[in-house]
């Protein structure tokens, strides 16, 4: 009964720390900064297959419809914790990255 139970509980850790899909996210704008804030969600468990091409195609996209030529990346990220778990773990989280949008199409 013991090997069973951890048994199951391997095949479940297992599947549930395995890659899953994520998208970044829009979560802050400030056209008069020039920043763009840009996050994606996951669980301790989860390890997201992320794209750094599509955030950055993303932060230039709005940095361009602004008036900007591109964007760049601060070059940190920060994580916050969205909920906790019985012994004080984080559960979820939010990662941000920000980008400043650069140069101007009208100069």
């Amino acid at each position: 009964m013991k090997l069973k139970f951890c048994g199951s509980a391997a095949v479940v850790l297992l599947v549930g720390a395995c890659a899953t899909h994520a998208d970044w996210l829009v979560t802050k704008a400030s056209r008069a900064d020039g920043v763009i804030a840009l996050s994606y969600e996951r669980n301790e468990f989860q390890r997201p297959d992320l794209s750094d091409q599509q955030a950055i195609q993303l932060a230039e996209q709005k940095c361009r419809n602004w008036g900007y030529k591109e964007a760049e990346p601060f070059g940190s990220q920060s994580t916050e914790c969205l909920s906790r778990r019985g012994f004080g773990n984080c559960g979820s989280r939010r990662v941000t990255v920000e980008f400043q949008c650069i140069g101007s199409l009208g100069k």
